[in-house]
């Protein structure tokens, strides 16, 4: 397995420890997430590589910027990436369960970010490590959005990166923790392929709730200017 870092134009981050790589995904989720308000707290659940909370800390000017991370190896090299960081007087990584850090914890959080697990297939693989990091039972949304309702403060938001097929019944889960969806953001590979991802901010304020499309690449490695534009502070070659 290679040990060479993945280089930003900003921060490096080593990965050869997480079972989870840095994908579009995370990478998609911190460019987004709206950062509007200037939160002043910030909470990765399941930081893996602390990619998110690496970009988010680039973007914003949060003064505290809090991850969570369950599995061992993940959790030390997410310390290790946030003390390489150009941020890591901002930064902070907890080796705890989300059950865990939500009953000990009485801080609230302006901003809260997650990447959660999920099905990408429809059977588990021989490594446990990589199926705690995809696999849904490791954090059911259930648990996920009732943990986010007690974590997050009052005007704060909540943005997370699901499947597509999930974003109704995500929606009507958070809707039982008093959080509304205002911002939608789906994704897709080309313009002929379907809706692949959601990504959702939610808030405890009901408002029209804004839906865009973003189409990741014309053609294989051409990508569109509005991807470009969302990733070009982060990616090198963008």
């Amino acid at each position: 397995m290679s040990k060479k870092p993945f280089v930003f134009k900003n921060f490096a981050v080593k990965q050869d420890q997480c079972a989870m790589k840095i994908g579009t995904d995370s990478v998609l989720l911190g460019a987004w997430s709206p950062i509007e308000k200037n939160p002043f707290s910030i909470l990765d659940i399941g930081a893996g590589t602390g990619i998110i909370s690496l970009i988010l800390a680039q973007r914003s000017h949060a003064e505290v910027i809090d991850a969570i991370e369950i599995d061992d190896s993940a959790y030390e090299q997410c310390v290790d990436n946030f003390e390489q960081s150009p941020w890591n007087d901002r930064l902070f990584c907890y080796h705890a369960s989300l059950e865990e850090f939500t009953n000990e914890i009485e801080d609230q959080y302006d901003l809260i970010v997650c990447n959660p697990p999920f099905y990408a297939e429809d059977y588990k693989t021989n490594n446990n490590q990589r199926d705690l990091a995809r696999f849904q039972d490791a954090l059911p949304f259930g648990h996920l959005l009732e943990s986010t309702s007690k974590l997050l403060s009052g005007s704060g938001v909540f943005s997370v990166i699901i499947p597509y097929k999930e974003e109704e019944q995500f929606i009507t889960l958070a809707s039982k923790h008093k959080l509304f969806p205002n911002r939608i953001l789906h994704v897709k590979g080309n313009p002929s392929s379907k809706i692949k991802r959601s990504l959702i901010a939610f808030s405890f304020f009901k408002e029209a709730i804004q839906t865009k499309t973003l189409t990741i690449e014309v053609e294989r490695h051409q990508y569109t200017q509005d991807y470009i534009d969302l990733t070009k502070d982060f990616y090198l070659k963008m």
